[in-house]
């Protein structure tokens, strides 16, 4: 399948339905006092926006599938959901004043967030904030259909809504390479360029979007700076203190194809400040490294 967009310029972020409000709801006056819901509040994205929320003064509700741990002392509110399931969804929703949903699930992801508009539409919830992906309409990835799929769904929901797209984070495009840690040599998709992106400047930015009013398309977030994947690869390798020799890999298909024409950046919006380097040197050296390769968008909390 073709992507939906070959241009590699990022899409209008005032195309669309309006001001961020979908057709056939409106919604009950928000609730002032009430908290922010979080969902995935205990994943990659979703921990530093909570922080970024209560070092601000704003209430917030973390929805995990996981109780408390017993050591979290944060004056935050929890709420145990199963979004796969629905169980729990109603209550973790009721009395918000706005709902940031960071979960994904990678096979589930528009019959997941179907649920919490469901609920939020339930509820009378004024704002729901959907953290996406650039170059879901170019990339024909499945997950980022996925996620394309549900930025659709969100805008026909009736619900007011802000959907800010980013760039992939800085862990994850590392991880692509210390994955590999355990071959001879690291392999680079060929012509693959990336635009990675600081997780806590995209909290900081979805944190401003839900103290204001729902945006529709929110402009892109790219990180400073693009790069070439080996390049990206090479740094990684050298900041870990390996010497590996990089491959590079050229892939056939569509999605590649895509790739390779620059769908997933967005270097009119390079909002990041944090350089990949930065990044690296950052990193504590005793961080242990995932086991997996999540996609991008985030690494939160697992839906189901």
């Amino acid at each position: 399948m073709a992507p939906a967009n070959d241009s590699n310029s990022p899409a209008d972020p005032t195309s669309g339905p309006g001001p961020g409000v979908g057709p056939g709801l409106d919604p009950e006056p928000a609730p002032v006092d009430g908290p922010v819901l979080v969902t995935g509040g205990t994943g990659t994205l979703g921990r530093p926006l909570v922080a970024e929320l209560l070092a601000d003064g704003v209430p917030v509700r973390v929805m995990s599938r996981h109780p408390r741990p017993a050591e979290d002392d944060r004056p935050c509110e929890w709420a145990v959901c199963d979004l796969t399931k629905g169980i729990g969804l109603a209550a973790a929703v009721s009395g918000v004043r706005a709902i940031v949903h960071c979960a994904t699930d990678q096979m589930r992801e528009a019959k997941v967030l179907s649920r919490v508009v469901e609920a939020a539409q339930q509820a009378g919830v004024p704002h729901l904030v959907y953290i996406s992906i650039v170059g879901v309409d170019r990339v024909p990835l499945p997950y980022y259909k996925a996620k394309f799929a549900s930025e659709r769904l969100l805008e026909k929901s009736g619900l007011p809504y802000t959907i800010l797209r980013a760039t992939q984070f800085h862990d994850l495009v590392a991880r692509v390479t210390t994955a590999q840690r355990r071959l001879p040599f690291v392999l680079s998709p060929a012509g693959f360029r990336c635009q990675p992106v600081e997780v806590t400047e995209v909290a900081h930015r979805l944190a401003d979007l839900v103290r204001g009013e729902p945006a529709g398309r929110a402009p892109d977030m790219g990180g400073p700076a693009v790069h070439t994947a080996r390049e990206l690869a090479e740094a990684t390798l050298r900041a870990t203190g390996r010497t590996r020799r990089v491959v590079d890999l050229p892939l056939p298909g569509r999605t590649a194809r895509a790739f390779r024409r620059g769908g997933n950046l967005a270097p009119d919006h390079a909002a990041g400040t944090v350089t990949f380097a930065e990044f690296l040197a950052a990193r504590r050296p005793d961080r242990p490294e995932p086991s997996r390769i999540t996609p991008p968008g985030d690494r939160p909390e697992s839906a189901g």
